[in-house]
């Protein structure tokens, strides 16, 4: 499988990677905010649901990938306990809030409630595997 490599500069595209980064995991510690460079960075191992798979062969993969914003102005977290550095964080959404077009707010929505809101001048993220693939043990669920 080639390495998936996405650009987003619309509310369209920014569902797009959000996809492609459901279930996405990361480290508290690993998030990086680069004001001089108004950068927001998020390295992920992200679960690889564009991989086909079937019943008889089931092909759960992740990906070492990096996801980052940029024309952040600011970054605020909620229920994001920033001094536990090694505490995973679990993707499930990007959310585009418009505030004064094209800026407004992007909100990365993780599960436990926690949330990070990056204060954007407009959308640009880009997603970027970064390395090969690996079994997943399991395949992320979202039972009703």
């Amino acid at each position: 499988m080639d390495a998936l490599k996405l650009v987003a500069l619309d509310e369209q595209d920014l569902r797009i990677v959000s996809a492609h980064v459901q279930d996405a995991v990361t480290k508290v510690g690993e998030l990086e905010y680069l004001p001089a460079v108004k950068r927001f960075v998020v390295p992920v191992r992200r679960f690889a649901w564009e991989v086909k798979s079937s019943f008889f062969r089931p092909r759960n993969e992740r990906r070492q990938s990096l996801l980052h914003f940029d024309r952040v102005l600011g970054v605020k977290t909620s229920g994001i306990r920033r001094e536990k550095t090694d505490e995973v964080l679990s993707l499930l959404a990007i959310n585009f809030v418009p505030i004064d077009p094209p800026a407004g707010l992007i909100e990365l929505v993780f599960a436990g409630s926690g949330a990070i809101m990056l204060d954007v001048e407009c959308i640009e993220a880009r997603l970027a595997d970064l390395g090969g693939a690996w079994a997943a043990t399991s395949r992320p669920s979202h039972g009703a």
